[in-house]
């Protein structure tokens, strides 16, 4: 059973310090200051194993939240079909769809990065994620980036 993804408004001072170090290791990563992840998580003073425990767990809010974009990557199973109810689903949510990728598919399985807008969305991101997930032929979907 796929657990629900819910996202939440934390304020930095009550977060546990090593969020806001995995959040320092990211930025460092982003900026190219650092090259690797394992420069960065020396420089900041935190483990590997820890940095990509919480790396997909830690986002940056950003004020303006209305015409943002969300990147995603979804991994699917090449059968027919599964990519165009992935894509439907995002339609019924209310997001415009910027840009899809999608890598040829090696064993049965498809990877697929989608940049969506989400300013017209009808429902949080967080409960669009359930949504696709739940599609048969879908294996994972994780945020990659937002903008």
């Amino acid at each position: 059973m796929k657990e629900d993804k819910k996202f939440y408004i934390v304020d930095k001072s009550v977060l546990p310090e090593i969020f806001l170090k995995v959040m320092e290791v990211k930025n460092l990563l982003e900026s190219g200051r650092e090259k690797t992840v394992q420069d960065a998580v020396a420089n900041v003073g935190i483990s590997r194993s820890a940095f990509y425990k919480y790396r997909d767990a830690i986002f940056p809010l950003y004020e303006n939240s209305r015409g943002k974009t969300v990147t995603f990557g979804a991994t699917l199973d090449d059968t027919k079909g599964v990519l165009s109810c992935v894509l439907n689903q995002i339609a019924t949510a209310g997001a415009n769809i910027l840009t899809i990728n999608q890598n040829i598919p090696i064993n049965g399985i498809a990877n697929v990065t989608v940049t969506i807008e989400t300013n017209a969305m009808c429902s949080d991101i967080g409960s669009l994620l359930n949504e696709l997930e739940s599609i048969q032929g879908v294996l994972s979907v994780k945020i990659i980036a937002r903008e």
